[in-house]
């Protein structure tokens, strides 16, 4: 498929308007989603119960950072389906390193989305050790963040100081009840923003991401190497 540009769309469907993205391979799915017709390009319903990113467009994200032609490091690309979508939105400029480490999980990674998408490349490593990706080249446009762990905050502002470049996104999902599960999820938020402060970002917005995923914040924040704020 030729794409000069990629961007998120919104169309009805069955009355109802849904983020859709254009589809990067013509008549494949990916976790069994819709495919509709539009101005002869064909568009993925983008779920906002499947993708925390989809999720946090409905709750109001602005500035959207995807391009075409970026480079995105993805934490916790699990099977991909959130991946799928950012694949689609770089388009065949760009590339998404999605880093993954359990083994069955990477292996529906490559086998659903890698195995037919060139610009997605699986890396199956701990992201707690971003030194290890010896498929990363170069500096990324943007760092998704979306794990399960109580020191994610820490994990993203690792990868973030090896490979993303000044003035580069970082979107992290917060999840709280993984952070802990003793304090109520907006001081759990409050608290890891005040990290990302403390590490050269830049806070744009905080999303709350209920009621897709109950307990769950994404922040959107602009990295600026050596310079706190």
């Amino acid at each position: 498929m030729s794409q000069s540009r990629s961007e998120v769309k919104q169309i009805k469907v069955n009355g109802i308007r849904e983020y859709a993205t254009p589809n990067l391979v013509r008549g494949l799915t990916v976790y069994g989603e819709k495919l509709v017709k539009l101005d002869d390009e064909e568009y993925r319903i983008w779920d906002p119960f499947r993708s925390k990113l989809s999720a946090a467009m409905r709750k109001g994200l602005r500035d959207f950072p995807l391009n075409y032609g970026d480079k995105v490091l993805y934490l916790g690309a699990s099977t991909g389906t959130t991946v799928s979508h950012v694949s689609d939105l770089v388009g065949n400029k760009g590339l998404v390193f999605a880093v993954e480490p359990a083994v069955r999980v990477a292996r529906e990674l490559i086998e659903n989305v890698a195995s037919k998408r060139k610009n997605v490349i699986p890396i199956i490593q701990d992201a707690r050790r971003p030194e290890s990706y010896f498929s990363v080249f170069g500096n990324v446009d943007l760092v998704y963040c979306d794990i399960a762990q109580s020191d994610q905050t820490e994990i993203a502002i690792k990868n973030c100081n090896n490979f993303l470049k000044n003035e580069g996104i970082l979107l992290i999902v917060i999840k709280t009840r993984s952070i802990d599960v003793t304090m109520s999820p907006h001081s759990v938020v409050v608290r890891e923003s005040e990290k990302l402060r403390k590490n050269n970002f830049h806070i744009n917005q905080t999303i709350n991401l209920d009621p897709f995923d109950k307990d769950h914040a994404l922040i959107h924040a602009t990295y600026s190497r050596g310079n706190i704020r």
